[in-house]
């Protein structure tokens, strides 16, 4: 049986989060603490312009299993990307710093990926269970139109692919993600907030595996911001998914 330096590894993209990163960090730390010890959390930040790199040195200072890693500014995708990739755990766990998705809804998660051999459980906030909360219809209206989108052009049928809560088997986690292409190493810098389609991607990789995956419904609040730009972000990710469907088409995310 293979050796992991911790249970469980969570992945967090940051990108000017002054307001409520270390507050998040404090909820999963005290939450891990008695949920399962054995944990290390990765802090990725996206190239943030605030003051969120000074403030996760200083909580980092006096911790041995709290990590930063500094990115230039390339988008969520990537910084994910590069948190998995430096992860040791059995298990791994992507969350936004937000906490919009509960921290405690990673046992939930763990009960198919654990329990029941999946590789991936990625939570939804559609289907029998879920709740979202404080939603603006536009937002609430943009989800629906993408995930039809993504049904007709790359045939992903879930019901959400976007919720920024995701569990992973960790071996299949780091196998999965050195195959990304749009949010690889070739991604490039950018000037502004960018919503990607990094999900997408990695659940195209998983389906051309035959990979397990689980939908599950979780309770999701939404936490108000401006860095989400309607009509740019948008066409933006149709572009992606429509580059995506072209990578898929051609076989580039066929298993190395």
């Amino acid at each position: 049986m293979k050796n992991y330096k911790y249970d469980i590894s969570i992945v967090i993209p940051c990108y000017n989060e002054e307001v409520r990163i270390i507050s998040s960090l404090n909820t999963i730390v005290s939450f891990m603490n008695q949920y399962n010890p054995s944990y290390e959390i990765i802090v990725v930040d996206d190239g943030s312009r605030d003051s969120s790199v000074t403030l996760i040195k200083n909580y980092i200072s006096s911790r041995n299993n709290v990590f930063l890693v500094e990115n230039p500014h390339k988008g969520k995708g990537y910084a994910v990307r590069t948190g998995i990739l430096m992860t040791a755990g059995k298990y791994v766990l992507m969350t936004d710093a937000d906490l919009a998705t509960p921290i405690d809804e990673i046992k939930r998660l763990l009960v198919w990926v654990e329990a029941n051999s999946y590789d991936i459980a990625i939570a939804s906030r559609e289907g029998l269970g879920a709740v979202r909360s404080d939603e603006p219809f536009m937002r609430h209206l943009m989800g629906r139109v993408f995930n039809l989108l993504i049904k007709i052009i790359v045939g992903l049928y879930f019901n959400d692919t976007q919720c920024g809560f995701k569990l992973f088997n960790g071996d299949t986690a780091r196998e999965i993600f050195t195959r990304m292409i749009l949010f690889g190493d070739s991604a490039k810098i950018v000037k502004y907030p960018k919503v990607t389609a990094f999900d997408v991607e990695f659940l195209v990789i998983a389906k051309n595996d035959n990979l397990k995956v689980k939908e599950v419904p979780v309770p999701w609040t939404y936490v108000p911001t401006n860095r989400v730009s309607t009509i740019r972000d948008s066409v933006l990710m149709l572009l992606e998914i429509l580059k995506i469907r072209k990578n898929d088409f051609l076989g580039l995310y066929k298993e190395k």
